[in-house]
């Protein structure tokens, strides 16, 4: 594979922004197998874009000669009080997060953070003190919102502790492209910034789009912001199972929240099913089939994300009818992971 191909592969979407494309190119020229992580805490069921948006990302990763690496964040879960910080929960989702990106991905390796901190021992705790050295409180303050935290939440001592382990997390990988999706860059920044101050290896970051919940998006003030600025964000969300697809739905559930979703006719911006359409159904099919009676122009298909998204926005394309068609192409690739864990789908409650 050339190295053209190799990038498009990584910069194709998801992907929202590579920080640098010449460190990128200049990896490839110069790497024959470059190393690649992905930190996921252990927070629940999964969903399309915690796994599938995710696998598919690592996929396009494996495909241009890079070694891939899901680290299972289960001391970062316990931190950030995920799964109530039951270990019994985080330990029993681990297997089932290790289990479910290998069908997803195959060929990725999967690290578990409490073994590889048990392996590396006292190195661990070493390099986060030079790490803390260079780091100032007010910095890791900022860098809270990586866990979805603010210093206006009751923090504990350890979660302060967060930001460095993640980045040492990186550095114990010895990696050379950290991957995250876009709520992570704060701490790809730090990296880039503290690791050549204590003459480590400065990965290259890759950041992904991050799959909006199917509810409508709402308005909240930017944090620190002196001018009133107003953001819209709706998350997909394990929290918000019914603005989520989880991998375990079946076909019925599925159709009932496409059918549920926030989707105005003529509105393209921030439609939660466009996203669906560009994000996932077109990484996988290079066509979207949308059927319709004739009375309306007949079944129709697109061969790129533009053409659907001018439709949409001209109402020649109904909502009901790109409804249907998204909960099919969903279903489609919903459905290995579905049966693979058909009837043993983790159980949460106590």
């Amino acid at each position: 594979m050339d190295l053209e191909e190799r990038l498009s592969l990584v910069t194709r979407e998801p992907t929202e922004e590579i920080i640098t494309k010449n460190e990128l190119t200049d990896l490839f020229l110069n790497v024959s197998v470059p190393k690649h992580y992905i930190g996921i805490e252990i927070s629940g069921l999964l969903h399309l874009g915690s796994l599938m948006l995710t696998g598919f990302k690592v996929n396009d990763f494996i495909r241009a000669g890079v070694n891939c690496t899901l680290f299972l964040a289960d001391w970062h879960s316990f931190i950030n009080k995920k799964l109530g910080a039951d270990w019994d929960k985080i330990n029993h989702l681990s297997d089932y997060y290790a289990e479910a990106f290998q069908l997803v991905s195959p060929g990725v390796n999967i690290v578990l953070g409490s073994k590889m901190y048990r392996e590396r021992g006292s190195e661990y705790w070493n390099d986060l003190i030079l790490f803390g050295k260079h780091l100032t409180l007010a910095r890791t303050m900022r860098s809270l919102t990586i866990m979805g935290r603010t210093k206006k939440d009751n923090l504990d001592f350890s979660q302060l502790l967060y930001p460095s382990m993640q980045s040492i997390d990186i550095r114990s990988l010895g990696v050379d492209i950290v991957h995250a999706g876009m709520d992570q860059r704060k701490i790809h920044m730090l990296t880039r910034e503290i690791f050549p101050k204590l003459g480590w290896k400065t990965p290259v970051a890759v950041h992904h789009h991050l799959l909006p919940g199917l509810s409508e998006p709402s308005q909240f003030e930017l944090p620190g912001s002196t001018l009133g600025k107003r953001k819209l964000i709706s998350k997909m969300s394990k929290s918000n199972p019914g603005g989520s697809i989880l991998v375990h739905d079946d076909s019925e559930t599925i159709n009932h929240k496409i059918g549920m979703a926030y989707c105005p006719a003529g509105v393209s911006k921030n439609n939660p099913l466009l996203e669906l359409v560009r994000y996932i159904i077109f990484h996988q099919f290079s066509e979207f089939e949308v059927e319709r009676a004739a009375r309306y122009g007949g079944t129709i298909s697109y061969s790129n994300y533009a053409q659907l998204e001018y439709d949409f926005k001209n109402k020649h394309l109904h909502p009901a009818d790109l409804k249907r068609a998204v909960s099919i192409y969903l279903n489609k690739i919903i459905d290995p992971v579905r049966q693979h864990f058909k009837g043993r789908q983790p159980k949460l409650e106590n």
